[in-house]
């Protein structure tokens, strides 16, 4: 049976590091939800205008709350599990952790 080949040095880094699911209240009450690494940098962006296509049309107003979480694999499944959510769920996510957030919605 082959051994399995090594991960890069990049892979390992960007496990290492952890991610967050945010949420932002837009311009026209719609909360956009989206993962990243830097959370002040890529809202930075989404005001800009140099984000997400969403938010280059749905100017945000406010980020709602961030969600920390262990690694990539479970930020984009977190991310996915809240965008399924209707809006008035979602603004029921505001104030609490990502641990609560992630048993609430992934188990």
């Amino acid at each position: 049976m082959p051994t399995p080949a090594p991960r890069s040095r990049a892979a390992r880094a960007r496990a290492a590091k952890r991610w967050y699911v945010y949420l932002i209240l837009c311009r026209s009450n719609a909360i956009y939800t989206g993962i990243a690494l830097d959370v002040g940098a890529r809202y930075a962006q989404h005001l800009a205008g140099t984000g997400a296509r969403y938010t280059r049309a749905n100017p945000p107003r406010r980020l709602l709350t961030r969600f920390v979480c262990p690694n990539q694999s479970v930020a984009g499944k977190l991310e996915a599990a809240i965008k399924r959510l209707p809006a008035a769920e979602k603004r029921k996510l505001v104030g609490t952790t990502g641990a609560a957030a992630r048993k609430l919605l992934l188990d």
